[in-house]
C-alpha cells in the first residue's frame, strides 16, 4: 500500500515538473512583457515594477494587424469548412473509386513543408494578381486545413449509423438534403474541431504571410511581432506583449471547445 501511495506521489511530481517545464515559456512570455526596457540580459525572474507601457505600445501599433489576422482566420474557416464537409461526406459515405489514394493524398499533403508550398504558388499568385491581399492569404492557408479538416471529418461520419441517412432518402430527402439535416447536426463536434484548427493554423501563419505579400498593406499579427526583431533588438517588452496578446483568442477558443474538440478528434474511433 505504502509503495502505491509513494508512486502516486512520484507521477504527481513529475507531472508538476514537466507541466511547469512546458509552461515556463508562457511565464517568461508574461513577465518580461510587463517589466519596463525588458532585454535578453536583464530581465529579472519577477517584476519588480510592473507596468503596461509595453501593451500600450502594442495595441497602438498592432490593432490593425489583430483585425487582418481575424479576417484571414474566419475567411480560412469558412473556405476549409465549405470545402471539407461535402468531400469527407462523399469520401466516408459513397463508395467513390480511388477513395484510399484520395487519403493517401490527403496524409502526404499535411507532410509537405509550408515554404515549400508558399513559394510554389508565388509564381502563380503574382500571375493571379492574388499577392498582397487577404484573399490571397486565405487560400493558401486553406491548402493546409483542407486536407486536416477532410482525413478528421471524414473519420467521424464514417461512424454515422448508414440507417439515419436512409431513412431520410427513404422520407423523400435528396443527398444535399439529408447532408446538410442529418449529418452535419450529428457531426457539430467534428465540424467544430475542424474549424478551430483552421482558424489556428491561419492564425499562426508565418511563411505563407512573409512569402505572398511584400508591402505593408497586408501584414497579420506575425507579421508584425516580426516587424520588431532586428539583430539591434533592445526592448523585448512590446515584442512579447504583442504575443501575449496575440495567443489569447487562441486560448480562448481552445478553454470553450475544450470539450467539443475531445468529442470531435476521438468520435470516430470507436464504431
Amino acid at each position: 500500500m505504502k509503495r502505491t501511495h509513494l508512486g502516486k506521489y512520484l507521477y504527481t511530481a513529475l507531472g508538476i515538473f514537466f507541466t511547469a517545464m512546458m509552461l515556463f515559456p508562457v511565464y517568461w512570455m508574461v513577465n518580461a512583457s510587463l517589466q519596463s526596457g525588458a532585454s535578453a540580459a536583464n530581465t529579472s525572474l519577477v517584476p519588480d515594477h510592473p507596468t503596461v507601457a509595453a501593451y500600450s505600445r502594442a495595441f497602438s501599433e498592432q490593432l490593425g494587424n489583430l483585425g487582418t489576422s481575424l479576417l484571414i482566420g474566419l475567411g480560412t474557416v469558412a473556405l476549409t469548412l465549405v470545402i471539407a464537409a461535402p468531400a469527407a461526406y462523399s469520401l466516408a459515405m459513397f463508395r467513390v473509386r480511388g477513395s484510399r489514394l484520395i487519403t493517401v493524398a490527403l496524409l502526404i499533403a499535411q507532410m509537405i513543408p509550408g515554404v515549400v508550398i508558399a513559394n510554389s504558388l508565388y509564381p502563380a499568385y503574382a500571375s493571379l494578381g492574388l499577392l498582397n491581399n487577404i484573399p490571397g492569404l486565405v487560400l493558401a492557408d486553406a491548402t493546409t486545413s483542407v486536407p486536416f479538416a477532410v482525413l478528421i471529418l471524414r473519420t467521424f461520419m464514417e461512424a454515422i449509423p448508414l440507417a439515419l441517412i436512409e431513412a431520410a432518402r427513404i422520407d423523400g430527402a435528396s443527398h444535399f438534403r439529408a447532408f446538410i439535416s442529418v449529418v452535419l447536426p450529428i457531426s457539430r463536434n467534428a465540424v467544430i474541431t475542424a474549424g478551430l484548427f483552421s482558424f489556428l493554423f491561419a492564425w499562426s501563419d508565418f511563411i505563407f504571410a512573409l512569402t505572398l505579400t511584400t508591402t505593408n498593406s497586408v501584414r497579420p499579427i506575425t507579421l508584425g511581432i516580426y516587424s520588431y526583431l532586428s539583430a539591434a533588438v533592445q526592448n523585448w517588452g512590446p515584442v512579447l506583449a504583442t504575443s501575449v496578446i496575440a495567443s489569447v483568442p487562441a486560448i480562448i477558443l481552445l478553454v470553450l471547445a475544450q470539450r467539443r474538440i475531445a468529442a470531435g478528434a476521438f468520435g470516430g474511433a470507436v464504431k
